[in-house]
Parts: C-alpha cells; structure tokens; sequence
C-alpha cells in the first residue's frame, strides 16, 4: 500500500478500459489487504474463496451496512494505534456516529482525492479558496477540503463556520477565485453580497457540498438555480462521505461527479443487492482503495443515485456518479405514493419568501405522516406564499405546514449536525 499519492498519480484520463485493468488491480489488492489485517473482514470473508478479486467477481462477496460498522465499530480497524494519525466521527446524520480512523496514508489520499476533484472543477495552483465549512468537531472533510487546497497549490482561506458578513469582508478584502460551502448557505451568501453591492465577480467556481444541487433529469434544482443567478456557469456539485474517504467532483462538464480512478469502485445495488445497469437509480456501493486504516468492502452507503453511462465530454475514463436523490432510510410512504424528502425541499427552496424549513416525519411502517415546518421573511407567511398548495401541485400530496419564527428554524436545522438537517425521522418501526 502506498503511503504518499501525487496529482501525476491520477490516470483519470485513460481510457475505460485501461482505468478497469487498474481498478481490477488495485481491487485484488484491497481484499487481500483486508483479509490480512482487517479482524472484521477475516471474519466476514471466510466462507468465501480466498482469490484475486475483480470487479466481476466482486459481486460475489457480501456487502458492508452501516448496522455492521456500527456494531463492529473497532474490529474494523486495520492498524495497531501506532499507526493511526486521526480519528474522527461520521456525521451521525441517520443513524449513531461511529469513529473512522486514518494512517498518515490515508490522509495523503484524502488530499490527493480532493486536489483531484478541484483540478477537474478547472482551479488552479496560485488561486484563492474560501473554505465555509469547519475544519474542527472532528469533521473530516473539513480537513479534506482544506489539505486538497494545499496539495493543488492553491492558497486556503479558513474562515469556516462564521457569518454573512465576515465571509462578504473576505471576499471584498481577498478576492477569492473559488468557494468551498454547502450550498443553502452559498445561496444566502450570494444574496448577501447583492443586497449590500459588495462585487462577488471575482468568485469564479464554487464547489457545493452536502446537499444535491441537480435533479433526477440532470437539471439545476431551485437551489441549483440561484447559485447560477449569482455566479454564472461556476456552480459544481460533489459528493462523499467519511466512510467510503472518497469523493465525486464534478469536471468542468458539471454532468455528474468523478472519482479518481485509483481510488474507489463503484456499483449500483437494488435492494436486494443486485447491480442495476448502468442509469437505474440504486444504493451506491462503494470498495475504496488504497485505504489502510479502516478499509471497506462493498460499503453500502445508504445513498440513492446512479451511474451516467455516457462518455464525460471533459475527456475522462472514469464513471459519473449523479446526484443523491435521498437515503433509503429518508424515503416517504404516503397513502401509496413513494417518494424522497427532496420532492418537497425543491418546492420550498423555489418559494422566495420562505426563509427556512424542515420536515418532521412521523406514523408506521404502513403510512408515514409528514409535517412541514416553515419560517418565512418579514411580512409573509406559509398561507399568503401558498406554501401548502404548491406542495400539493408538486407532490400530489396534501400535508400540513406549520408557521415557525426564523430563530426555532435555524437552531433546529443547524444544531444537531455539523450539515443542515431537514429530515427529523420520528416514525414507529412496527415489530
């Protein structure tokens, strides 16, 4: 295993072909690291045949849930604590935090992982980047973020988790080409500037994190839509997640998210752990590689998306993952109709008086029952915005929407989680 990884190491740019012969080769790698060193995957791997893997026969092996990570946590762990330089937490977002570990290796990935994706986003080496999320609360992607800046060559501004104003001084005082943020708060920030006609021209790319900003169809959600009001053409999603330690950047294409191609394998899984082909909506699954310090094999992520089976115009062999169309454990059942959470946050973030919102979700496993919590600007409410019809109009769906103030909003969507949290999951699993 490596313990050092340099940008000319990425051969994104290969052909399909030869990126698999890569993969299969790096796949084989992983498992017999895991085998060897991984008391969870010793076990877990017993019954099945101790061979080189590829991606074929990787199907084979069983796959990796959060439950297993969860109750299993420290059998996980594939080096003694000497070897461990960091220790963080997941995010806990729909379920308990589990701690992930990372050898100084891994760390280096991590940087060359995102100096990767911010390559392909079009920064480069000498430019400014505003980082607006924390680096700290053992976050990290915090330090992800930041380590890709440095190892791109690009100069890191950390002003993290602060307000409108001190980020609007930065970005008047420094003139930063590239943003870092979540995207619901780079909307309130973009409209930030605009009110107060501070020039934001000088940021040219934004790379949006933790919430998706593309549809189903590959277009810009409302959300999408005013990033591009305020920065034209720079808006590029990405996606990852503490365990899988990889993610998915959008190329200057902006049609879906790559991974370095040495860096993870990638199926699609219905729910009975079957791949789907290659456009069909599934779990994402994921094998890292080149991971020594917590490794894992067919992670299922709890994510739902797709792979987009078309050749990237940017050139690049590797897969597109598209958006995250929610998680299997946020998805709604109301009186026969399926759907995800994001069908009703796209219509609130279309509304422009609505200032803030988020959904409580309660019933059984027969019926979910959904209320919707929205504050709204100064002088308006949900009736006169018509909150609750243009749900309707979307969703099909009559729910009731409850008038909160602004202050209740944000500290219930901002305050159990280092990400906006709108999903609160209070629904009776029947037995």
């Amino acid at each position: 295993m490596k313990d050092s990884f340099n940008l000319c190491d990425d051969v994104s740019g290969l052909p399909r072909s030869e990126i698999g012969k890569l993969q299969d080769k790096l796949l084989a790698e992983q498992i017999r690291y895991c085998r060897a060193n991984s008391p969870f995957y010793r076990r877990h791997l017993a019954a099945f045949p101790d061979r080189d893997c590829d991606f074929e026969s990787l199907q084979e092996l069983p796959t990796t849930s959060k439950r297993d990570l969860a109750e299993s946590n420290a059998d996980f762990f594939a080096v003694p604590p000497t070897g461990v330089a960091d220790i963080c937490f997941t995010s806990g977002t729909t379920g308990r935090p589990c701690r992930i570990v990372y050898t100084k290796g891994d760390l280096d990935r991590l940087a060359y992982n995102d100096a990767c994706g911010y390559r392909a986003a079009g920064m480069l080496p000498g430019e400014k980047v505003l980082l607006t999320c924390t680096i700290d609360r053992c976050f990290i992607a915090g330090l992800a973020y930041y380590q890709g800046v440095v190892k791109l060559g690009a100069s890191a501004i950390r002003n993290g988790l602060n307000t409108l104003p001190s980020h609007a001084e930065v970005i008047a005082a420094l003139r930063p080409e590239n943003i870092v943020g979540v995207p619901s708060f780079l909307a309130k920030l973009g409209q930030y500037l605009a009110d107060n006609h501070i020039d934001g021209s000088c940021v040219k790319r934004l790379v949006c994190i933790g919430e998706p900003i593309h549809t189903r169809k590959m277009d810009l959600t409302p959300l999408g839509k005013k990033l591009e009001e305020f920065w034209p053409g720079g808006v590029h999603s990405t996606y990852a997640s503490s365990e899988i330690v990889t993610s998915f950047t959008e190329c200057s294409a902006r049609h879906g998210g790559h991974p370095p191609a040495d860096l993870a394998v990638v199926e699609i899984l219905d729910d009975d752990g079957n791949r789907v082909p290659d456009g069909e909506v599934g779990e994402v699954t994921v094998t890292p590689l080149q991971v020594t310090g917590m490794p894992l094999v067919r992670f299922r992520t709890g994510d739902v998306s797709f792979i987009i089976p078309e050749p990237c115009p940017c050139g690049r062999g590797t897969l597109r993952l598209g958006p995250i169309l929610g998680r299997k454990a946020q998805m709604l059942k109301v009186r026969g109709t399926t759907l995800f959470p994001n069908a009703f946050f796209n219509v609130l973030d279309a509304i422009p008086g609505v200032a803030e919102y988020y959904m409580e979700v309660g019933g059984t496993a027969l019926s979910d029952e959904i209320t919707i919590h929205v504050a709204c600007r100064d002088g308006e409410s949900p009736e006169t915005l018509g909150v609750a019809e243009k749900l309707y109009s979307r969703t099909r769906i009559h729910v009731p929407v409850v008038g909160v103030d602004a202050e209740t909003a944000r500290k219930k969507v901002f305050g159990t989680s280092r990400k906006p949290v709108r999903f609160f999951d209070m629904r009776k699993v029947e037995s």
